[in-house]
């Protein structure tokens, strides 16, 4: 069944926002919540970082003025002070990682259970995978985007926490050493630098949506061999799926190929905007001392004074260039942000759909609303003047069908093949809705009440039990809905 793809439409704009705000209410459902705590000691650690950092880049100064004093004494307590600089940061940073990953296990873990819910809410994954054609691999989406997400998200989670607060520390430290100008230029090369990568990604969003479809195809038509091997092997059909597996590999490569030259420019300019803030700190530096300013210094202190004036401007330039090096990292968050909102729109539509077409609570069978099966009218179903077609053509396949169905009747339904036998069970079922008429069901689903079997059999996971009373977790259970595993 071909897809339709909203991949043209995906870039990073108002829609991309709403659904990336709508997947953080989901990471973060409240304040107390555990992703909300890791996060805030995620802050902690990172701040406790960025101050021994700060300590560290200091040293070199300090190890000139002691250099040049000749201090043996002050030189033995600064490169002790400096090894326990460096063990504390080492520390600190193995514990941001720890927290990180933590935080990627629990995001994954809420994500992937909303989606399940929505999923498995009444019949959202069958008319997901079968009835609808505007979402490709709702499996794929759920499984692999998710996680490629959640870890995303999770390797930036400590660089953007703790950038407003770098940025303003360093901003001060910055302004205190090289006055309005220096600022000003750093802040005007990261604005530059922002809106030339933002151009630059706007091409690799949907490109990247394109390609994780054709990832999801390729693997389906594999899983299409692995589970239809027999068939295929009797039909002496190795050459023919060889083919076409090939050919959804071809189309896939091809994509790939395109992504990688649209990322090409997206390289050149983030390690453009690298090499260009090296070299733009010093600029910055040489301004106050080619206008006089430390003319009273000595060679020790001018050195000493150069050393920490610019650790602070290479510092903070680091901080712009390394929000802009996430160029390819926000470029891949988009894509699976707008794939799993997508998927998430879709699922919330057809939930809001089925609950305006299934019946008000007065007309359910009673095994819906969690109550005996017992005591209930021996008629099973009531159709009165029920027409209804295909989801996907025009025609009528039954029309004007009013019939009773009780119990102790034995009813066989024939006709050719494609006039609606097996239809007029999906109606039953509201599998799909009809066109005209109503479908009453008197009684309840379950062992008590109506079972549906399928024309092919679905083999679960699970013990040799619990595939032969499948769904039901216990054999001949008093009640209906209650007995169906959860």
């Amino acid at each position: 069944m071909p897809q339709v793809t909203n991949a043209k439409r995906s870039k990073l704009d108002l829609r991309f926002l709403r659904r990336f705000c709508h997947i953080l209410k989901i990471l973060f459902p409240r304040l107390c919540s555990r992703s909300a705590l890791m996060f805030l000691t995620l802050l902690g650690i990172t701040l406790l970082v960025q101050l021994v950092i700060y300590q560290v880049g200091l040293i070199p100064s300090q190890f000139y003025q002691v250099l040049a004093d000749k201090n043996h004494d002050r030189f033995k307590r600064l490169v002790t002070f400096a090894v326990l600089l460096i063990l504390i940061n080492a520390m600190l940073k193995s514990l941001d990682q720890y927290v990180c990953g933590l935080l990627y296990v629990n995001w994954r873990k809420s994500l992937t259970e909303e989606l399940h819910r929505a999923y498995f809410h009444g019949r959202v994954y069958y008319t997901l995978n079968v009835l609808r054609q505007d979402i490709d691999n709702p499996d794929q989406r759920i499984g692999q985007d998710v996680e490629r997400l959640c870890k995303e998200m999770s390797s930036i989670a400590s660089k953007l926490v703790i950038s407003p607060f770098t940025v303003a520390y360093y901003t001060y430290q910055c302004f205190s050493s090289t006055g309005w100008i220096g600022v000003g230029s750093i802040f005007a090369y990261f604005l530059i630098g922002t809106v030339i990568n933002k151009m630059l990604i706007g091409p690799i969003v949907p490109t990247l949506m394109e390609q994780e479809k054709l990832e999801g195809d390729f693997r389906f038509k594999h899983m299409q061999v692995r589970v239809n091997a027999e068939s295929a092997a009797f039909y002496r059909a190795g050459m023919v799926e060889h083919m076409r597996t090939d050919q959804r590999l071809q189309t896939l490569l091809k994509k790939q190929r395109s992504l990688i030259n649209k990322e090409l420019w997206l390289y050149i300019g983030v390690n453009t905007f690298d090499y260009l803030g090296s070299i733009l700190s010093y600029i910055v530096i040489a301004i106050p001392i080619f206008a006089g300013v430390y003319n009273e210094l000595t060679p020790g202190e001018l050195s000493a004074l150069i050393s920490k004036n610019a650790f602070v401007c290479i510092y903070l330039i680091n901080c712009f260039t390394q929000l802009i090096d996430l160029s390819t990292t926000v470029s891949d968050i988009a894509g699976y942000t707008h794939r799993i909102g997508e998927l998430r729109e879709v699922m919330d539509d057809i939930s809001r759909k089925e609950n305006d077409s299934d019946p008000p609570p007065g007309d359910e069978p009673q095994g819906n609303n969690q109550e005996v099966c017992s005591g209930l009218s021996d008629t099973a179903f009531v159709l009165d003047r029920l027409s209804f077609r295909s989801p996907y053509s025009e025609e009528l396949l039954v029309k004007d069908l009013s019939l009773r169905i009780s119990q102790g009747v034995h009813l066989l339904v024939v006709g050719n093949t494609g006039t609606g036998k097996t239809s007029l069970l999906r109606v039953l079922s509201r599998l799909w809705e009809s066109s005209n008429g109503s479908v009453k069901m008197s009684t309840c689903f379950g062992p008590r009440g109506i079972l549906f079997l399928p024309q092919k059999a679905y083999l679960t996971d699970g013990t040799l039990r619990e595939q032969v009373i499948y769904p039901l977790k216990d054999i001949y259970p008093v009640l209906g809905m209650n007995s169906f595993l959860p």
